[in-house]
């Protein structure tokens, strides 16, 4: 019952306001801090977009939570989804999540994917490649199933990221039971890695020790739903949802301690509290934190020369927040932030385009956006 109490909760937080009326347009163009932003909608009617990744031809790849791969074209989304799919376990926060290509796709053809997979009742996040032929994916390879599998329908994560190896890091939270996230036993509540044929590299932390999965990279993580390579150190900058309070930004540290539950900054959606700590010795303190939870989905840092003023600045989506969040940092320090398009919708994710701008997706309603500045 208390699990169940605890799933309605977020439930709630998190999808609640999907069904509620359309949020009225901010003033378009926006003016900001720095830059005048006009708000472009570029595509319409699309049900839980989660993530996008971009074609070296120009197209775009759209994930839809509900088990849909869209294509965004010269303007159009396309309306048949692209087929060849795994059975995606469409379980409350679950279903096809997040999308990215290989460093060198214009080789390989390898786009991947994270997804919910069951095995009856019961699954986890896994991480899958294929080729897209046509309208339709081939060669399909799962690579890796987290574990254990569970009932629980919330916390899957999941952001995928390459390093300049090609090494493939992906998230998955700690599946509603806090307490996996501190045990190395199981996949819960951690950063991943894998070589980009699913095989497990042999410098790993914890690849030598007994009991432990080898695929983890970090852990005490609470669910980390954006993830980012900075663009200047290569390092690994994610961000989590907190629980009622104590969002964060960390940079990920080969086999080191996020601290959940043992530390946080937000309480329990009932008002208990988790823990008295925000700081223990031996677990890394975040970079930011939020109090109250904007619900960070989603993040990129900026490079293009579409927009000077903010080279280097992290872009964070939030849901519950309906914002979109622009960081500045000096030596790993926030300098400022800033709230951009406050009110407008629930922001899922934000990419920067093959084309220099910045693209952003919402839920309620599912939209494609574009932000020119002016």
């Amino acid at each position: 019952m208390q699990k169940l109490i605890a799933f309605l909760i977020i439930f709630n937080i998190l999808f609640g306001s999907c069904t509620a009326q359309e949020p009225a347009a901010p003033d378009n163009p926006s003016q900001t801090a720095t830059h005048i932003i006009k708000v472009e909608v570029v595509a319409n009617g699309l049900q839980n977009p989660w993530s996008m990744a971009f074609l070296p031809d120009g197209r775009m790849l759209i994930t839809e939570r509900p088990g849909r791969l869209r294509i965004f074209a010269n303007g159009n989304l396309q309306t048949e989804p692209i087929s060849g799919l795994p059975p995606i376990w469409q379980n409350g926060q679950g279903g096809l999540l997040d999308v990215a290509l290989h460093p060198n796709y214009t080789k390989n053809g390898w786009i991947y994917f994270a997804y919910a997979s069951a095995v009856g009742n019961v699954g986890n996040t896994a991480i899958a490649r294929a080729r897209l032929q046509g309208n339709q994916l081939v060669d399909f390879e799962r690579l890796f199933r987290g574990e254990p599998l569970t009932d629980l329908s919330y916390h899957y994560g999941s952001r995928i990221v390459f390093d300049s190896d090609n090494n493939v890091y992906f998230t998955i939270g700690d599946r509603g039971e806090m307490h996996n996230a501190q045990k190395i036993d199981n996949h819960n509540g951690k950063v991943l890695r894998i070589k980009d044929d699913g095989s497990i590299p042999d410098d790993n932390p914890f690849v030598n020790q007994p009991n432990a999965k080898k695929e983890i990279w970090t852990y005490g993580h609470r669910n980390i739903q954006g993830m980012a390579i900075h663009p200047e150190t290569g390092k690994i900058w994610t961000h989590e949802h907190g629980p009622k309070g104590g969002d964060e930004i960390n940079i990920e540290v080969k086999g080191a301690n996020y601290g959940w539950p043992l530390v946080s900054f937000g309480i329990n959606y009932d008002g208990t509290i988790i823990t008295n700590d925000t700081v223990i010795e031996g677990v890394i303190r975040p970079l930011h934190y939020w109090v109250p939870s904007i619900a960070p989905c989603g993040m990129c840092f900026v490079t293009s020369d579409k927009y000077p003023k903010w080279k280097n600045n992290l872009m964070v989506t939030a849901l519950a927040g309906q914002q979109i969040q622009r960081l500045t940092f000096e030596n790993e320090t926030v300098i400022s932030t800033e709230k951009l398009l406050q009110g407008y919708a629930r922001f899922r994710d934000i990419r920067q385009g093959t084309d220099g701008y910045l693209y952003v997706l919402t839920e309620g309603p599912g939209r494609l956006l574009r932000l020119i500045p002016e």
